[in-house]
């Protein structure tokens, strides 16, 4: 079934991670002016957690009640590539985070994804490592402290560049030998 719970909540996160841009790429939009910086960056963190917690739920839901489908193994990694492009869009353009950091970590993103779209295309498992895993909550961690522009933000941000470049390395690794 295509419209089951854990695919629901990935479209659900592709639907936040437009709304976590703009609380943090347009705060002199119209529909933002008068409410204070600091509520901004609540709200976005608040849209943030909100879209990781369908993160977890929607692979734990899909492996406990074997809801696995193709186009969950497609859409699941592209919203979470949206909303970390999201994130860390609007955390460049508000100033909180160094553009190279983002670009390494986008272009590690975009690349993986796409390979992981060819290997499911040829029917070989993609599933996450434990080291994607750790990057994932290495970047989730991160955005949160730059979204609330707490110290030590870009510090953890160079901590998920290396995480995200050595599982990448990992992803292409596996599939030249074969094994994603």
């Amino acid at each position: 079934m295509i419209l089951n719970l854990p695919n629901v909540l990935a479209f659900l996160r592709l639907l936040m991670a437009p709304l976590l841009l703009w609380l943090l790429a347009d705060r002199d939009s119209s529909w933002l002016a008068g409410i204070h910086t600091s509520w901004l960056d609540y709200f976005a963190a608040l849209v943030f957690v909100l879209a990781s917690v369908t993160d977890f739920f929607d692979g734990y839901i899909a492996r406990m009640f074997n809801q696995i489908t193709t186009l969950g193994k497609i859409i699941d990694p592209l919203a979470d590539k949206m909303l970390t492009l999201a994130a860390f869009l609007g955390l460049v353009v508000l100033g909180r985070a160094d553009v190279w950091a983002i670009f390494l970590i986008l272009s590690r993103e975009f690349f993986i994804t796409g390979l992981r779209v060819m290997a499911v295309s040829e029917g070989r498992d993609v599933a996450s490592s434990m080291t994607g895993k750790v990057k994932t909550v290495a970047q989730m961690v991160a955005i949160g402290f730059l979204t609330m522009d707490w110290p030590g933000g870009n510090a953890l941000l160079w901590f998920a560049v290396a995480i995200t470049l050595y599982s990448g390395y990992e992803y292409i690794r596996d599939y030249a030998k074969g094994r994603s």
